[in-house]
């Protein structure tokens, strides 16, 4: 009999290993993207393969705001519009970005515009990408995907009925540059004028799954439109982060619009950022999964609210919603109100659970955990979680001392490897705690104190970002109610319970370890170990009841040892700079046109051999360069004939105690670099004393001024006139402005070297950036 019983067992135990494997692997494939459609695919549904020759057409040249190769693509996109039936125009305008505290960005922007009419409209539905391109990329990802999205959209629904509402598509300039296309959309286009309800269409990144990150205040009815995608992925933890986060998108002008017109959902994928704003965002770089993607739930989620009511949709809901996907390509949604409720039934559930097993007895009748254990088992949970972040940021430093490239980086090209090594990393913690504290605490001391720290967890998250509690509250609910089934069990009902229990766990957090990797990367990657950490947490339970005690458990912390040992070997080995995936280097011009001195500057965290031999040292050299950081890598450059921006003062007023004066600044004539136009021309404070400034303006736009009356802006790409700038000072005030025009490129500049084949570009706003900077004193 005890053979028998012995056998069954066991047997239990590899079902419910299987069981929770499969569940991984199910919860991991529905949040993978799906594959593309043919050319050959019918008519009325998106086809990644017809959509990427957008991307080819928008990607083969270099194309950032104000440059004429941008202007190429915009008249592309006219031409494409105008195939589809429909009515283009080119808007121009004036954007601007930039509150108080910030610098103010401004641009001249032409939007391409069109309308698919609706049959009987109750709000404006806006399909939104950026056609101009980041410096030094091509753009193929980063926006090529979105237009092409957005284009092959279209495409299909001229197959099919029209819809209710009108679809306004707003592909906007000069993203990149200051999101000022998009601004000057919000701010001044009619069609924007009655709000409604905006879908963003972006790429961080070459592949990987698009997902939904970012919504509107008061999110819970647009979640529900989106749960009907076919392909839905996105968390609400995502969207929490996200708004912690200093990072923008064309989606920043409309979530900002004062008068709150506007509600929406910005989606993008976001794997492979090694290539992000680099010259490898290149149309080859792309993942047609990842197109496919996107296009498939922009189209459904365009017939959607394409048919809908959008007057209630248009304005936020009550409250925002909690999601999350489930296997099956679902995406589960239930109120935000439920977040408290859920939390606060964790914690009772495991407080229950912790009375439960100190009253619980042994065969042999002993107590199997006393109040002590307990209390140390639960203390003790906190070195997992501890764990985690040490291995994570100790991978990462060991990744840079190895290959000190790698801190340019947020993630290896190449990235799998080392993510697999931090997962085994996680995994060794996780074991090696349970197993080498097991025989002196016992393992329901143990499982008492994992799911506790889950329950405490989904409390704290509950306060300061309710989106993200569910990720620990439920497993902790699950894991508990199922721990207090188990109680009194034989072996197999025992498994059969914390088996059951866990795979809540593991449906709920194993997708969010899969998008955490890519969304934060490796160089933080702290935050993906910690909730591959919880997802450990919720399984010890069943490692309580599988893992023997003894040297099968020891066997099993090896192991994972030995994993994350062969992964990151692997890892080292798969991932290499090479011509097609190069070391990153970020390398820059500043000329003082004042004192005839001249700088090579770089911004790397450590300079390569090939920028070591123009850098030597740190200086601080932002006072005469405001676009520097505090201290970059600098050394002596040979002095270049390049122009020097002028200041013309065209009218100079003084009226009670103010002075305005008007102030027209021109970048200079020449070319300042030789990556095309000219990219910028900063305006700042320069050495004018605080609280000087008392409004600015700048292209007719009014410009944030703080209580230090410190003017910082910017303009960008302005032709050979300039821009007009406008200040009011306080009368009989100097005003002394630090004027610095900024181009691109450096091939032509005395001392320059090419660099070597596996030696590439930054993805950086600042990359290649060439400086002339002068004080002019009025």
């Amino acid at each position: 009999m005890r053979a028998v019983t012995i056998t069954r067992t066991r047997a239990t135990t590899l079902a419910c290993t299987v069981f929770l494997l499969v569940l991984a692997a199910l919860s991991v494939w529905t949040v993978l993207p799906p594959s593309p459609r043919g050319a050959d695919a019918p008519a009325d549904e998106f086809s990644a393969t017809r959509a990427f020759d957008v991307v080819e057409a928008v990607g083969a040249q270099v194309h950032p705001h104000g440059t004429a190769a941008n202007d190429d693509v915009r008249a592309y996109l006219l031409d494409r519009l105008t195939a589809l039936g429909l009515e283009p125009e080119v808007v121009g305008g004036t954007g601007m970005f930039g509150g108080l505290g910030e610098q103010s960005r401004v641009a001249a922007t032409q939007n391409v515009v069109a309308t698919l009419p609706g049959t009987d409209p109750t709000s404006p539905l806006f399909l939104v990408a950026h056609y101009d391109s980041a410096e030094v990329s091509y753009g193929g990802n980063d926006d090529g995907a979105g237009l092409a999205t957005i284009l092959e959209t279209v495409r299909a629904l001229r197959e099919g009925p029209a819809l209710r509402n009108d679809v306004v598509l707003a592909l906007t300039d000069a993203e990149e540059a200051c999101l000022c296309g998009a601004e000057a959309f919000v701010d001044a286009d009619p069609r924007a004028a009655a709000g409604g309800v905006v879908l963003n269409f972006e790429a961080r990144g070459s592949s990987g799954p698009a997902i939904m990150f970012e919504t509107s205040d008061g999110n819970a009815d647009l979640v529900s439109a989106y749960a009907d995608v076919p392909y839905p992925v996105g968390s609400s933890l995502a969207v929490e982060v996200y708004r912690a986060l200093p990072n923008d998108t064309d989606f920043s002008p409309f979530l900002g619009d004062p008068e709150g017109r506007f509600t929406g959902l910005n989606t993008a994928y976001i794997d492979g950022s090694a290539a992000y704003h680099s010259p490898q965002d290149t149309p080859e770089r792309m993942s047609l999964a990842s197109l496919q993607h996107h296009g498939s739930n922009a189209l459904a989620l365009t017939r959607t609210l394409g048919d809908a009511d959008l007057t209630a949709l248009a304005a936020p809901s009550a409250a925002d919603a909690t999601y999350f996907p489930l296997p099956g390509r679902l995406l589960v949604t239930y109120p935000g109100g439920f977040v408290w409720p859920l939390a606060l039934a964790a914690l009772g559930a495991v407080v229950a659970l912790a009375v439960a097993v100190a009253r619980h007895r042994s065969d042999d009748g002993t107590r199997v955990a006393g109040p002590g254990r307990l209390a140390l088992g639960f203390l003790s949970g906190l070195l997992p979680l501890a764990g985690a972040v040490l291995g994570a940021t100790g991978l990462w430093a060991a990744l840079v001392a190895v290959r000190p490239g790698y801190a340019e980086l947020l993630d290896p090209w190449q990235p799998w490897g080392f993510r697999a090594a931090l997962l085994g990393i996680v995994a060794l913690v996780v074991t090696g705690w349970f197993v080498g504290l097991r025989r002196w605490l016992g393992a329901p001391a143990l499982v008492v104190g994992a799911l506790g720290w889950l329950a405490v967890l989904g409390v704290v998250l509950a306060a300061l970002t309710p989106g993200g509690s569910y990720l620990a509250a439920l497993p902790a609910l699950a894991g508990a109610v199922a721990g207090l089934v188990a109680l009194g069990r034989g072996p197999v009902g025992r498994r059969v319970a914390v088996t059951l229990g866990a795979g809540v766990g593991v449906v709920v957090l194993a997708p969010i370890v899969l998008l955490f990797f890519p969304a934060l990367g490796l160089a933080t990657g702290a935050a993906p170990a910690v909730v591959a950490a919880l997802l450990g947490l919720a399984l010890v339970p069943v490692l309580a009841v599988v893992l023997p005690t003894g040297r099968p458990g020891r066997w099993t912390v090896a192991a994972c040892g030995a994993v994350a040992v062969g992964a990151l070997v692997t890892g080292f080995a798969v991932d290499s700079f090479d011509a097609e995936h190069p070391r990153p280097t970020a390398l820059g011009y500043a000329l003082d046109a004042d004192t005839g001195e001249a700088w090579w500057v770089s911004d790397e965290v450590t300079p390569s051999d090939w920028t070591a031999q123009y850098v030597d040292g740190t200086q601080a050299l932002s006072p005469q360069f405001p676009p520097l950081h505090d201290d970059v890598w600098a050394g002596p450059a040979e002095v270049a004939d390049l122009p020097v921006p002028t200041v013309e003062v065209l009218d100079d007023v003084t009226a009670g105690d103010g002075r305005t004066v008007t102030l027209q600044v021109r970048p200079g004539d020449g070319a300042l670099g030789t990556a095309g136009a000219l990219r910028y021309v900063d305006v700042s404070g320069g050495e004018m004393a605080p609280g000087v400034v008392r409004a600015a303006s700048v292209a007719g736009r009014e410009i944030p001024v703080g209580v230090d009356g410190h003017l910082d802006t910017r303009y960008y790409a302005p032709g050979a006139d300039g821009f007009q700038v406008v200040v009011t000072v306080p009368a009989g005030e100097d005003v002394a402005l630090r004027v610095v025009a900024a181009g691109g490129g450096l091939d032509r500049l005395p001392g320059f070297v090419e660099r070597p084949a596996d030696v590439g570009v930054a993805g950086s706003h600042s990359a290649e950036l060439v400086l002339v900077g002068t004080t002019v004193t009025l």
